[in-house]
């Protein structure tokens, strides 16, 4: 990170106002090369920009951040600009041939903070996820996240496994001694406590649920009305809808938010034995996969094929001759709208019980693997008597800790995470 780093971190243009950011050892000299001289830290400062003084670039509002108690740990400067797409493009011109001076790639600016430890693992990610929040649930565990409520926790959890760790390592050097021969008696009780303590979270509704939404798989047998009734759950005209059985041959999903909650509506194929028509075997093949690896099935058909946990429901209510459905959770007509808004209140409430509360952090894949990982190695370290077995079972739990906080990673899992950001931020 010798070089340093230049990206617009605003929006793209035109727009009011557009801000660029550099960073890196060469920010002052780029900020005095185009405002004639450094501006006092942390104050917004008015100059006329320019490659020289006859050419000026934009009048703008200049501040200066020198390192290393900035956003990425190292000197930085920010150009709030009029936000027209001619005068970023020259101020980035202008910036490009300085020396040292290079353009930033996506994530890079954090990847910095991260580095420079400004920020840990489990921080960055909370601001991936805020970054592309887009529901007022994903936001408040994205912000949580990104303060640092797991990376403290984690702290904590850490120092505790520590005290036991040393203890046991007394053990095994002193051995010997009267006082340390043997565990501290309370060992057993603070392994289970701490264990306990790690379950709890592991027991947080999931980040992805969270940001992929909440599943819901429409399915049946053929002319059931799924179509119909997913076009009016997603308020679009999403499928193709038509008489005919067997219009639907692919799963079809939409993402939509009902009252602040994501949810992932997904339409299938009418499901029905054997077929000769081999795109929709194909087609009812995905559908049994979608009603696997749903949250919720809506099941529009006959009450004994249901899906385990299904609810059933009573669809196309306004047509005569209709079979009655007398268990059906709700009864409704995608056509009158009867019954939409029930139906539209229940599947809310019963997303909000899958999603974290708000405020809460939630545990993604990868923080949700480790902190398990942690978990077990605490289990497997309550039930050993030999302290050497003891003390390799904290190690494993003290590793599983700081992967999840960062201390231990890969140059891969960081480009994976770095990769997901804007390339000013």
């Amino acid at each position: 990170m010798d070089d340093t780093i230049f990206a617009l971190s605003s929006g793209s243009p035109p727009a009011a106002i557009a801000v660029i950011r550099i960073s890196g050892p060469a920010a002052g000299q780029a900020l005095v090369a185009l405002s004639g001289d450094l501006p006092s830290p942390r104050r917004a400062s008015y100059r006329t920009l320019s490659v020289s003084r006859e050419t000026p670039l934009d009048q703008a509002l200049v501040l200066w951040f020198p390192g290393n108690r900035t956003a990425t740990g190292e000197d930085l400067a920010e150009l709030h600009l009029h936000g027209g797409r001619a005068v970023v493009n020259a101020v980035e011109a202008a910036l490009a041939q300085m020396p040292g001076l290079r353009r930033a790639v996506p994530g890079e600016f954090t990847r910095r903070a991260f580095a420079n430890g400004r920020i840990d693992l489990a921080e960055a990610e909370g601001l991936a996820d805020l970054l592309s929040a887009e529901t007022e649930l994903q936001r408040r565990s994205a912000i949580a996240m990104a303060g640092g409520v797991l990376s403290r926790q984690v702290e904590q959890w850490r120092d505790g496994l520590l005290g036991i760790s040393a203890a046991v390592e007394a053990v095994l050097d002193f051995g010997d001694e009267d006082d340390v021969s043997d565990l501290p008696p309370d060992f057993t009780s603070r392994i289970a406590g701490l264990a306990e303590a790690v379950s709890g979270w592991l027991s947080r509704p999931r980040a992805e649920t969270l940001r992929e939404g909440f599943r819901i798989v429409l399915a049946g047998p053929p002319n059931a009305g799924k179509s119909t009734l997913f076009n009016a759950l997603v308020e679009a005209e999403a499928a193709i809808t038509a008489p005919l059985a067997g219009t639907t041959r692919d799963v079809l999903t939409r993402a939509v938010a009902i009252e602040g909650v994501p949810f992932l509506f997904a339409d299938t194929a009418g499901l029905r034995g054997e077929t000769d028509d081999v795109i929709e075997a194909i087609g009812i093949d995905r559908a049994r996969t979608a009603v696997g690896e749903a949250d919720l099935v809506l099941w529009l058909g006959d009450p004994d094929d249901a899906p385990e946990d299904a609810w059933q429901i009573a669809a196309q209510i306004d047509r005569s001759g209709r079979a009655a459905i007398p268990d059906a959770r709700h009864r409704v007509s995608a056509v009158t709208g009867e019954g939409l808004d029930a139906l539209r209140r229940d599947l809310v409430e019963h997303g909000r019980k899958a999603m974290p509360r708000p405020g809460d952090a939630a545990l993604n894949a990868r923080q949700h693997a480790l902190l398990g990982d942690a978990r077990s190695a605490l289990i497997a370290a309550g039930k050993e008597s030999d302290p050497l077995l003891v003390a390799e079972c904290l190690r494993r739990a003290r590793v599983a800790f700081d992967a999840l906080i960062g201390r231990a990673t890969t140059e891969d899992m960081l480009d994976a995470l770095f990769g997901r950001f804007c390339i000013g931020k």
